[in-house]
């Protein structure tokens, strides 16, 4: 079940599904922002699999989360998923490998055998369709409709409909407001188009120069195909009501693009 009051993490946002991480500030027209590098733990019933590892900075409090949730019961952590290579997504990889020496890593793993050449037989390339099946549901490699690297890739939880974009949905939050902890239906005072504007100007730049409605339209198509009804944003608090949330979301996405482009 979601929790409708906790402030801190780890938090199950939907059945089987934890969020991690810590937040990040940052600075941006006088004003201080956090922000998420966040991690999900997915647990089905044979076996669990962490999504992301977050920033090397957030790596102990996010094992310390982690470790705290398999130790009640949960099935073993044989599997990650990593959107793409920068560093707050991948950053913990090495660390992980090191604490679970016999997991396998999942998504495109092009580059990661020059870094952990002791651990080139756990690296499984993944292509849009690919599935990770875990027990009662399926981890499945997606379509990035807003990529942050060419080797960005998505995942689809087929247990709770769950969307995991990377960075698709990045954006900050008002520490000042509580928001922290909290999903984007219940931060009432975020300013979706502000805060989506903050990450990109500094993210996600190519976004505030091309026409963004094309890629909207896209995303929307592909959570209609999908069914999606959870949204677990790597830089975003998670979303959990689409009706309400989703025309903000395409708001401050379109609003940062050159719609005459």
């Amino acid at each position: 079940m979601i929790m409708k009051n906790g402030n801190s993490l780890p938090r199950e946002i939907a059945p089987g599904i934890f969020w991690l991480g810590d937040c990040l500030e940052q600075q941006h027209k006088g004003m201080t922002y956090h922000s998420y590098n966040a991690a999900f733990l997915l647990t089905g019933n044979e076996s669990s699999i962490l999504i992301e590892t977050g920033h090397p900075k957030d790596f102990p409090e996010i094992e310390r989360q982690m470790v705290e949730i398999l130790s009640h019961d949960q099935p073993p952590l044989k599997h990650l998923f990593i959107t793409h290579q920068e560093t707050p997504h991948s950053g913990g990889l090495g660390r992980v490998l090191q604490n679970w020496p016999n997991i396998t890593v999942h998504g495109d793993v092009a580059d990661y055998h020059l870094a952990f050449p002791n651990h080139k037989s756990q690296l499984k390339n993944m292509e849009v369709g690919d599935k990770i099946d875990i027990g009662g549901r399926q981890l499945i490699a997606v379509e990035p409709v807003i990529r942050d690297l060419r080797t960005s890739l998505w995942a689809f939880d087929t247990g709770a409909n769950t969307l995991f974009p990377g960075d698709g949905f990045a954006y900050s939050h008002y520490h000042w407001d509580g928001h922290c902890g909290r999903v984007a239906e219940e931060a009432e005072s975020l300013d979706l188009k502000d805060v989506l504007a903050v990450f990109a100007e500094r993210a996600l730049y190519w976004t505030t120069t091309t026409d963004m409605n094309i890629y909207v339209d896209k995303l929307e198509e592909l959570m209609d195909e999908l069914k999606v009804e959870i949204v677990a944003p790597t830089h975003g608090l998670p979303v959990t009501d689409l009706a309400a949330t989703m025309p903000k979301v395409r708001e401050g996405l379109i609003s940062e693009g050159n719609v005459n482009t």
